[in-house]
């Protein structure tokens, strides 16, 4: 995930900055509990696409 794009990426629902969660290949809102799939390299900032986090990965540091 681009460092650049990163940084201007927000979550769509609560506004919160994103986390890109590599392992995963999504984008994670702690403060919506929601996470964004990427596909082909490309962010789904779509709330009807997102997953919802569980709670032992919305207490999650970094």
């Amino acid at each position: 995930m681009d460092k650049k794009l990163l940084d201007i990426l927000v979550c769509p629902v609560s506004k919160a900055p994103l986390e890109y969660n590599a392992q995963a290949n999504e984008l994670i809102c702690r403060a919506s509990g929601l996470a964004y799939p990427i596909r082909d390299d490309i962010p789904v900032l779509l709330e009807s696409e997102a997953r919802t986090l569980t709670s032992e990965e919305r207490l999650k540091e970094k």
